[in-house]
């Protein structure tokens, strides 16, 4: 069994708004009164990305992850205009099924946004249970702030519509593109490559990257909103974030923590923006001490 088969025999599929979504519910190892977790993940890539860090969170607290809709190995309709509030209307869904009414919250790159949205519906009074703790890592904060990569540029100038096979991004353009993001002393292997590849091309993911890119936009549009959500929520706050991010870069991470007094801001010297994948003894103690 490779890695990805053992990633998918962990989980179940879950009909969320009437969408088939891989999930993973990994029960705490003992006993413990902290509220379960939930992990939102970023883009392009899904859960799977936590692999190496859900053992060590879960040894005190029950761990939920899911993929998003276009995302992994949930299904990928092609011909779908996605958007992050649906997203968030799947990982509410996810907790409504479960009956939590109770949870903290751990975020990376899309996934911030996803999450922002999150806070900003239990601000409203709309959100059927409590966020309380949460941690914010590598991801779009501030637009102003973020530096796109080329590959994220050229995937935002096409058009948003589904690419034919010919024409959709490769696995050696893909693979350099997310190698590019890593830190220099934490490059990930071809193992690590591949797998990261065979999820994303799975049911045709690579041709519906320009459409899935489109939450770049849609995080412009309503920035006041995510961002404003991620500053004001009074759950706890700490700022998990890899320094050597080149696209989320750490600027971010002390601009949120001055915008948000009290927060907890670690810093991941030379690491990318894949801290749980680079680093994840170092990113796991971080959340530990973060997390109730």
């Amino acid at each position: 069994m490779d890695a990805i088969e053992a990633w998918q025999a962990r989980g179940t599929y879950e009909t969320l708004r009437g969408r088939r979504i891989f999930t993973i519910d990994r029960p705490a190892d003992r006993e413990t009164p902290a509220p379960p977790v939930l992990i939102l993940h970023g883009f392009p890539s899904c859960s799977f990305d936590w692999r190496r860090v859900i053992d060590r969170i879960g040894a005190t607290r029950r761990v939920l992850l899911l993929d998003f809709l276009g995302f992994g190995l949930s299904a990928k309709p092609l011909d779908h205009p996605f958007s992050l509030f649906e997203q968030a209307d799947i990982a509410r869904a996810f907790i409504e099924v479960l009956g939590l009414d109770e949870i903290s919250l751990v975020t990376h790159d899309m996934g911030d946004s996803i999450g922002g949205e999150v806070l900003a519906r239990d601000l409203d009074g709309a959100l059927p249970f409590n966020v309380r703790a949460r941690v914010v890592t590598n991801g779009s904060i501030y637009m102003d702030l973020v530096r796109l990569s080329a590959g994220q540029e050229l995937l935002l100038s096409m058009p948003d519509e589904v690419l034919a096979v010919d024409q959709a991004p490769n696995r050696e353009l893909f693979e350099a593109s997310l190698a590019a993001t890593f830190g220099a002393a934490s490059q990930p292997g071809a193992e690590e490559l591949e797998a990261q590849w065979r999820l994303l091309e799975r049911e045709g993911g690579n041709r519906i990257l320009p459409r899935l890119i489109r939450y770049v936009e849609e995080r412009r549009r309503f920035e006041d909103r995510w961002t404003g959500a991620i500053e004001q929520h009074p759950a706890a706050l700490t700022i998990v974030w890899g320094d050597a991010d080149p696209i989320a870069v750490y600027a971010m991470a002390e601009r949120l923590h001055a915008a948000r007094p009290g927060s907890t801001l670690e810093r991941l010297h030379d690491i990318g923006h894949y801290p749980m994948i680079e680093a994840p003894e170092r990113f796991e103690r971080a959340i530990d001490t973060a997390l109730p």
